[in-house]
């Protein structure tokens, strides 16, 4: 297990020094495109925007394993921007030599759990880059022998950094290859593939399973993994489910809950999970206002992000095996539809 998953747990279970505080980030769809806020049970006054902005509507924001750069992949090029992150931005990184795709969109971004490489699911052949990360961008590794069909949409690296994983636009919606400084040889694909679009996708945190939100009803499809064996049997689907398109997927820290961001109300449903879902919890008695984009855990598994398409863009709940009464907006809204939240490391 990586030091930082870890690290989560061990908060989760008691064993860290208190409440998580840290910062939280929101991708919006206009300008600034990012907003940050320092968080302790609560928003505090959002943090001044970066210099320079990321260029159109930002996807993702991804926070290093280490907490010192921030991430975030937008809509058009560069596609990812990346800063130097200590309570608040500093002088944005030069691009990469290699930017994602000839063109498109970049719509999901990752770093590998040591932070030493950082990986772009983007809308143009060759679909998803990943790059080496030392204080800046280094060459681009070369792409995967077996490419995505089309666009992707979200990435993920396994907890231990053995396997990546992206999430695609066309059959068979999630693709998982080995990844050692490169990729390896695509895993065959899942006996019963997600239905649609595969929008978002997680490892739990022991890496012993991957959630994969998508388009299509059943909405959140999950199949055991094993690193260098690949899926297994799909699990048997909630027996409630989601109401819409599952938008992105998250693991709690300890692995015990699964959250689904998505289309329709209550746009947010959390399930228990040990080796197959439990009966969803109850719905917040706050609802997010609009389709759930993103969702996120603390570090602490203490809270719940949701961020979604209609003012205030963000809502956080306190989590304990089932939602608690909403936090009060932020002073300072993002300015226009959340798309993905993200907690700094603890």
């Amino acid at each position: 297990m990586d030091p930082n998953t870890l690290k989560a747990l061990q908060g989760a279970a008691g064993g860290g020094s208190g409440p998580y505080t840290g910062d939280i980030a929101v991708g919006h769809n206009t300008s600034p495109n990012v907003s940050v806020y320092p968080w302790d049970s609560g928003f505090g006054t959002k943090y001044a925007d970066p210099s320079t902005l990321p260029v159109g509507r930002c996807y993702e924001p991804a926070f290093s394993p280490d907490g010192a750069d921030l991430a975030t992949v937008h809509y058009t090029t560069p596609r990812i921007s990346v800063y130097p992150w200590s309570s608040g931005f500093g002088t944005k990184y030069a691009d990469p030599s290699t930017v994602p795709g000839a063109s498109g969109n970049g719509r999901g971004v990752a770093w590998s759990p040591d932070g030493a490489d950082i990986a772009v699911a983007h809308t143009s052949s060759p679909y998803v880059s990943v790059y080496p990360w030392s204080s800046g961008f280094g060459t681009k590794y070369a792409d995967p022998s077996t490419l995505p069909g089309g666009a992707t949409v979200s990435v993920t690296f396994s907890p231990d950094g053995a396997d990546i994983a992206v999430g695609c636009n066309t059959t068979p919606w999630v693709l998982v290859y080995p990844w050692s400084s490169g990729f390896g040889t695509k895993y065959a694909d899942p006996s019963t593939t997600p239905t649609s679009t595969a929008l978002g996708v997680a490892f739990s945190p022991d890496g012993a399973d991957l959630a994969v939100a998508h388009d299509g009803s059943p909405y959140i499809s999950v199949y055991p993994w094993t690193s260098g064996t690949g899926f297994g049997t799909k699990y048997a689907n909630p027996s409630t489910l989601p109401t819409g398109a599952g938008r992105k997927v998250a693991f709690s820290p300890d692995g015990a809950d699964l959250a689904v961001g998505h289309t329709n109300s209550p746009r947010i449903s959390v399930y228990p999970w040990s080796s197959g879902f439990g009966t969803k919890y109850a719905d917040p008695s706050t609802l997010p206002v609009g389709d759930g984009y993103g969702v996120a855990f603390s570090p602490d598994g203490a809270d719940l992000a949701v961020a979604h398409i209609s003012s205030p863009y963000i809502n956080v709940y306190p989590w304990s095996s089932g939602f608690g009464t909403k936090y009060s907006d932020p002073s300072t809204l993002p300015t226009g539809i959340g798309r993905k939240v993200a907690f700094s490391p603890a």
